[in-house]
């Protein structure tokens, strides 16, 4: 209702400021006495009524939000509680590794990984981040999707170091729960042992 109302004033502003000019506009010489006629039957001046006065109250707006909005789950999913793990602050799940990335692992979390600066002794270092594509509904597929996609970029990297260098390698994929809820990242690395094996890694791979 306010801003019809201003319209209406404003357009009643135009509407006189062109009638001025339009009957100031012709200078000195033109001007006629207000008994002089101008030879042709004047029109009825149209009349405006402009309301005195706004509205008193516009509309109100809630005075209280609600006491309480709704809250958050305080529980994760079991199924996502081991995938995000409570980690130490060199640890991270394996899929936030990246290439070149050293770090040492822990046969009771596969999971995860102790990242290591490089110039220290170090269990593997990452050749390559994969992206699995596709459906795999179990553990078998995803195992066997997951070292096809490493096969080749690690014998290429293994042909490259000295020998005795690298023992074995190291392939890391989601299981089914992670795989459906998006975490498809595989980490190809090369490991200095395999089993328990204590040889170690100790300068960045060739």
């Amino acid at each position: 209702m306010l801003f019809l109302l201003l319209a209406v004033i404003v357009g009643v502003g135009i509407i006189v400021a062109v009638a001025l000019v339009a009957t100031n506009g012709d200078g000195d010489q033109d001007k006629k006495s207000p008994t002089e006629s101008s030879g042709s039957t004047g029109s009825p001046t149209p009349s405006f009524s402009i309301p005195s006065e706004l509205p008193s109250e516009l509309p109100s707006l809630p005075s209280e939000l609600p006491s309480e909005l709704p809250s958050l789950p305080s529980e994760l999913p079991s199924g996502l509680e081991s995938l995000i793990p409570s980690l130490a602050d060199d640890e991270v799940p394996f899929y936030l590794l990246r290439t070149g990335d050293c770090f040492d692992t822990n046969d009771s979390l596969p999971g995860q990984a102790a990242k290591r600066s490089c110039g220290t002794p170090h269990d593997a270092e990452v050749v390559k981040v994969a992206e699995l594509n596709g459906s795999y509904t179990t553990e078998a597929a995803l195992k066997k999707a997951a070292s096809a996609l490493c096969e080749a970029p690690l014998e290429r990297k293994a042909a490259q170091q000295p020998t005795g260098t690298v023992r074995g390698t190291l392939v890391q994929y989601p299981d089914p729960g992670g795989y459906e809820i998006g975490i498809d990242n595989v980490a190809c690395s090369l490991a200095a042992d395999i089993g328990s094996g204590t040889h170690k890694l100790t300068k960045p791979l060739a």
